[in-house]
């Protein structure tokens, strides 16, 4: 199911602003079945760009080094929400092309501590409405994720979530076995099977969203408010002057910001140690992979505590697949077949119906892992920067959540109440926010 404010705005009319330095124009476009059948005439190539593609100018008020949704989404919450729009966001690569284009879109807020729970709550909330305030329709689905008990053990750990869910203020309910296989008639149907199903856990308001629509709409939200987007944009190096970072070389010349934040995902503990400090970081790839299409089949996302697999049904009828950590540190995005027989091997134990389904692709993105798998976003240890990193395998839940904090952030150099716990200085003092121990799936 889509949402009914996802529907009505996919033909509404959205506004499509170009913004140059001089002055803004506002030119309507018509995302309609008739522009679809207009523009195919000029085969597309009649379009007008969501966003400008400026070349850099030499000083910004502040500096946001990834061009993925986090980084968007900063950019685009320090203008609309605190007036800084002399901001530039640059980007090594394409816009997207990082782990926001390269992950299971999967929302959920799910999470057992108070700290994560809030925070993820906060973010799914802002995902609700996201294709009202951008005007731009992200294909939030909210169909719900059901995570599934296959032991004794696992629905103990299921009834303590759910219990940890009430407390926090956030939705979820425990499922009988019958109730899970109406919600998953296709599970392994034998008596004798290797994980028989015991119950499950559901948020309903968990689902799925499209990633590149996400960047794409903040992307264009941003560039309206007067954000500059950079692409091609690698940073070589940080520009120092009395002990603090004041600008970037890249490869597009120097360019100079008394604030410079890091959303780059796997690559934060590289660009840290460029500027001279050390992050708890350890990089990994996370796969992922589609099948060919079929008819409409799964209804909610699914996740298996026993085998660690989950998957969920795009729009287009394809399966997409996904599990746990490729088991070394990697900054490759290429991921390895060990792990790809891994997750095939559980999916085929709980769906044996699937067994005739071709694989169409796989990929992988470069996650960034902390110690207790919570994320950091905080100042770092050099004057001039600020971080946001460590999301680990729940970045793209986290996107409009992060962005909205991380903004906070630069713009008031006081941490946002929900970010509050997400600082460095647990590491010294200890208090740790141990989502991987909590979850039923530690990656």
């Amino acid at each position: 199911m889509r949402s009914p404010s996802c529907q009505s705005h996919a033909t509404r009319i959205c506004d499509l602003y170009s913004v140059s330095t001089r002055k803004r124009t506002r030119t309507l476009v018509r995302f309609s079945a008739f522009a679809l059948a207009r523009n195919a005439v000029s085969f597309h190539e009649n379009w007008p760009q969501l966003w400008r593609s400026p070349a850099p100018q030499s000083h910004y008020d502040v500096l946001i080094v990834g061009a993925g949704g986090h980084g968007l989404a900063t950019a685009y919450y320090l203008a609309k929400e605190h007036g800084i729009s002399k901001v530039a966001v640059l980007e090594k690569g394409w816009l997207g092309g990082g782990n926001t284009g390269r992950n299971t879109s999967v929302v959920r807020s799910n999470y057992f501590y108070p700290e994560s729970a809030h925070f993820y709550d906060f973010s799914l909330r802002l995902y609700e409405g996201l294709a009202r305030e951008l005007g731009f329709n992200v294909m939030l689905s909210q169909r719900g994720i059901l995570t599934t008990a296959h032991s004794a053990h696992q629905l103990e750990l299921l009834a303590r979530w759910a219990n940890a869910l009430q407390l926090n203020g956030v939705d979820g309910e425990l499922l009988d076995v019958a109730e899970v296989r109406e919600w998953l008639p296709l599970l392994n149907p034998s008596s004798s099977a290797r994980y028989p199903v015991r119950g499950g856990l559901l948020q309903r308001r968990g689902g799925i969203a499209r990633h590149d629509a996400v960047a794409w709409g903040y992307a264009r939200a941003a560039d309206a408010r007067g954000v500059d987007i950079i692409q091609g944009c690698e940073v070589l190096g940080f520009i120092r002057a009395g002990g603090q970072v004041v600008g970037v070389e890249t490869t597009r010349g120097r360019i100079d910001a008394p604030k410079i934040g890091l959303c780059v995902a796997g690559h934060s503990s590289v660009l840290a140690a460029q500027a001279g400090f050390r992050l708890p970081i350890t990089s990994y790839a996370l796969q992922a992979f589609v099948t060919e299409p079929v008819k409409p089949i799964l209804h909610c996302v699914a996740l298996s505590l026993a085998t660690g697999t989950y998957l969920s049904q795009s729009d287009k009828g394809e399966l997409v697949v996904g599990g746990g950590l490729d088991l070394y540190p990697s900054y490759a995005q290429r991921g390895n077949l060990p792990t790809l027989q891994s997750v095939v091997a559980g999916l085929l134990e709980l769906f044996p119906c699937f067994s005739r389904l071709r694989l169409l692709r796989q990929w992988a993105g470069t996650v960034d892992v902390v110690h207790d798998s919570t994320p950091i976003i905080d100042k770092a240890p050099v004057p001039g920067l600020y971080v946001n990193c460590g999301w680990g395998t729940g970045g793209f839940k986290a996107i409009p959540g992060g962005g909205f904090v991380f903004a906070h952030l630069l713009a008031t150099d006081r941490p946002h109440p929900l970010a509050e716990g997400f600082s460095l200085r647990r590491f010294a003092t200890g208090a740790l926010i141990d989502e991987a121990a909590a979850a039923g799936i530690s990656h």
